[in-house]
């Protein structure tokens, strides 16, 4: 969560392409006109080498605001990737 959060400040297309799950992943990625300022983890549902899915619910700070979600995750291929926000 940590690293594509770093991709959207740096708005790196590619590694947030890679790490987008293929079932849900767009064909392309518009950046919100944002300054990202800051990304808080509230909690966490499975996520180990012994879980397949997991959740990561977090506060993303932007100087006018928060963008709050709840984002699941799954492994394809051996690798963790986003599949959508709840």
């Amino acid at each position: 969560m940590r690293s594509r959060y770093s991709a959207f400040v740096r708005h790196d297309a590619a590694y947030l392409q890679k790490t987008w799950s293929r079932t849900t992943r767009p064909a392309r990625i518009d950046f919100p006109s944002r300054i990202w300022t800051g990304l808080e983890i509230l909690g966490t549902t499975g996520g180990t080498a012994f879980h397949t899915e997991g959740t990561v619910e977090f506060n993303a700070h932007y100087t006018t605001g928060i963008q709050h979600e709840n984002s699941t995750f799954t492994r394809e291929s051996g690798e963790w990737v986003y599949v959508a926000a709840l």
